[in-house]
């Protein structure tokens, strides 16, 4: 196939329908489409080639004729060997031409399709009508957030792309069903710290130009950006961030320890979904000065720091009595906090009862059944190979990191690539790294999902083995020449 002849709308038309393969070289076009050509109609394939030694640099697009089509071969074919002696291969939904980006089988952007739906349905209506395309992970309904009615709009999450792309395509046109789509992935960095997985969701936050004409109305949560966030203010109200998700009943569960509390809520926007933010007020001054200074930077989960700040309660703080009132307070407090009794002996106790015990969560949370504790290889111990991690919302700690990787023995070094929710992994020996990617990947540790797959040689790697394989060659033929005797 010959792109540059082709129109892009041609390339993106129906959406996600192009894939991007990454190859062994001397795969050739005949052999993608023997493999390919079991999904569907496929429209075009274009190997992409040097323009002067005319050999595959590696890369290829296959146009199908229906997305589904394409998410089903991306999911079938991702990781496989297309010829005997050859690397797996690489199958992404190769993005529109003007973002340039690429996803993979793991994207969740690929599963989650937004509906238009009357306005009586409830979401037990919502998954029956479209469970029959593929399994649902969940159906949300859009309501408004001061009467609770429906806005007739909707979310589906399947849990595979091919099941969200069939959706889209066999279901009633009435639904105007559209792949949902966050306008775009650079959130700030405020977001990526305290936003929730699933903040995302939300209907203004959708790129697709479909969604202009259906209205969202304003609402906005009790607690905005533009509120007052002073670090001299001393307040009984507390705002609570966490970057990983939690249940408004563990927030609760952890700042009642400290006796006076008196409302414990959630964050949500005009969706219903949480902002990874929670709202503590207390009923003295002393036990939100308590809290503050215990649990701003406390662990919890283990690996995840919650952020505790005061925001404004409405209270009238012009009266210097009150302001030296306030201030006495909170000074008597700290100095509690730093030289008086352990939080545990503090907490609860002026209320007339001793502390409740509270189990110590371990470090690392997660459904993985993990091998016990190994050492880490010796500091020179060679390579032998490196993985690399991709993290959803954001990059767990460098020590928890270690503890899940050493499990797997000859692990060497953690490294995370600084303002990106990446980092490389790596072992002395291949297969541990072969065991750890096949356990982790894909898999939540103390809410942060991971993708854990091969990382691609270093250049200089590339050309020691380059150089090695020549040097044997030459090796090879000197012994093999056949020797010439004088006469």
């Amino acid at each position: 196939m010959e792109d540059y002849n082709r129109p892009s709308s041609y390339l993106d038309e129906p959406p996600n329908s192009r894939l991007f393969l990454v190859t062994s070289k001397s795969i050739t076009e005949e052999t993608i489409r023997e493999h390919f050509s079991s999904f569907g109609e496929i429209q075009d394939i274009w190997v992409v080639k040097d323009k002067q030694t005319k050999e595959s640099k590696g890369v290829s697009f296959v146009k199908f004729a229906k997305s589904s089509q394409a998410c089903t071969a991306m999911e079938e074919m991702h990781g496989r060997c297309l010829a005997e002696g050859t690397k797996p291969i690489k199958v992404f939904i190769a993005q529109s031409r003007s973002s340039g980006s690429h996803r993979d089988v793991e994207d969740e952007e690929l599963t989650r399709i937004f509906v238009m739906i009357p306005k009586t349905f409830t979401e037990e209506d919502l998954k029956e009508t479209f469970k029959a395309y593929g399994d649902i992970e969940y159906a949300i309904i859009i309501k408004n957030k001061t009467t609770g009615e429906s806005k007739g709009l909707g979310y589906v999450r399947y849990h595979k792309p091919s099941q969200a792309a069939t959706a889209i395509e066999n279901c009633d046109k009435t639904f105007r069903a559209i792949l949902a789509e966050p306008r775009t992935k650079n959130a700030s960095a405020d977001n990526e710290c305290f936003g929730n997985s699933r903040s995302d969701h939300g209907a203004s936050d959708l790129r697709d130009p479909c969604l202009s004409a259906y209205s969202f109305g304003g609402e906005s949560s009790s607690y905005s950006a533009g509120d007052v966030w002073n670090s001299d203010l001393i307040t009984r109200c507390l705002m609570v961030s966490s970057r990983a998700a939690v249940t408004q009943e563990q927030v609760y569960g952890l700042f009642d320890l400290i006796p006076g509390l008196d409302y414990c809520e959630m964050q949500r926007d005009q969706y219903g979904f949480s902002k990874g933010q929670a709202m503590i007020r207390y009923n003295n001054l002393g036990s939100a000065v308590y809290a503050k200074e215990k649990l701003n930077g406390f662990e919890y989960p283990p690996g995840n720091r919650l952020s505790v700040t005061y925001i404004d309660d409405g209270e009238d703080r012009t009266s210097p009595v009150g302001k030296m009132a306030m201030q006495l307070v909170a000074a008597q407090m700290m100095s509690m906090v730093w030289n008086g009794p352990s939080g545990p002996q503090l907490m609860k106790t002026t209320a007339g009862y001793a502390a409740p015990t509270v189990p110590q969560k371990p470090r690392v949370q997660t459904d993985v059944v993990l091998p016990s504790h190994k050492k880490m290889a010796p500091p020179d111990s060679v390579v032998k190979e490196r993985l690399f991690v991709i993290f959803n919302p954001a990059p767990l700690p460098v020590d928890i990191l270690e503890d899940i990787f050493c499990r797997f023995g000859s692990l060497l070094e953690v490294y995370l690539v600084p303002g990106r929710n990446v980092g490389y992994v790596k072992y002395a020996d291949r297969k541990h790294a072969s065991d750890a990617m096949a356990t982790l990947h894909g898999k939540v540790v103390n809410g942060v999902k991971m993708k854990v797959m091969l990382a691609d040689p270093p250049k200089e790697e590339v050309l020691s083995d380059m150089t090695h394989d020549i040097d044997m060659t030459g090796r090879i033929f000197k012994m093999t020449r056949p020797h010439s005797y004088g006469q």
